[in-house]
């Protein structure tokens, strides 16, 4: 089998395993972008805590974002962990926003995929997978999310190399799959349910994990190391 055929067959039995993730959850692509940024080092459940906050205050918003006092801002990302800092990053990217678009995040849609991405990597705190992040699931660009997960089961199936960078990674699966937003948005969102549920870091429950038989026809694979 070819790296084209491996990587879309993994898709297809995560697909008939799992179903359609339905993701991002939110309500709106600007809670999309804010997620991505409150997720960096951070357990979902906190995050879902600090994105409630901002919504009780009604700031989910770029310009009510944009005019709240840092220190306000900080205390309501509170539960996401390094709160003060985090909450630097929304000011940085909402002021970042506002100088682009206007705030208005339709707007986004007028730049092409590379040159929208160049420029979300050169906001201070967004680096490659929360730009991807932003890119894929709020402005829905075609691009692959890269995460741990995402080397931590290919690389257990000798598909990539554990210590993978990140374009690598991302060349695997873009070199090798349609550019379709809405394939690259449930490949990655089907990945994160692999990891959580069955590809654990410390005890994986390999047995009960819809790749099972993945190592057993490892032979059958062209072997991709990156």
């Amino acid at each position: 089998m070819k790296n084209r055929e491996i990587i879309l067959d993994i898709y297809k039995k995560l697909y008939a395993h799992f179903g359609p993730q339905h993701w991002w959850p939110a309500k709106s692509s600007f809670e999309v972008m804010v997620g991505a940024i409150l997720t960096q080092n951070a357990a979902w459940s906190n995050v879902e805590k600090a994105i409630h906050n901002l919504k009780k205050k009604k700031l989910l918003s770029p310009e009510r974002m944009r005019v709240t006092p840092l220190s306000r801002l900080a205390g309501l990302v509170r539960p996401s962990g390094f709160y003060n800092e985090k909450a630097r990053k929304l000011k940085t990217f909402v002021r970042f926003l506002k100088r682009l678009s206007g705030g208005d995040i339709k707007k986004l849609q007028k730049y092409s995929m590379p040159e929208l991405r160049e420029r979300l990597l050169g906001v201070k705190g967004i680096g490659e997978e929360t730009a991807d992040s932003i890119l894929l699931y709020a402005v829905h660009k075609p691009v692959f999310v890269v995460d741990a997960y995402t080397k931590r089961i290919f690389s257990r199936h000798g598909l990539m190399v554990k210590d993978a960078s990140y374009s690598s990674a991302q060349a695997f699966f873009m070199d090798n799959m349609p550019k379709q937003e809405k394939l690259f948005n449930e490949y990655h969102a089907l990945i994160v349910e692999t990891g959580k549920k069955y590809c654990k870091k410390r005890k994986p429950k390999c047995n009960l994990c819809p790749l099972s038989g993945l190592k057993r026809d490892i032979g059958l694979y062209e072997k991709f190391s990156i």
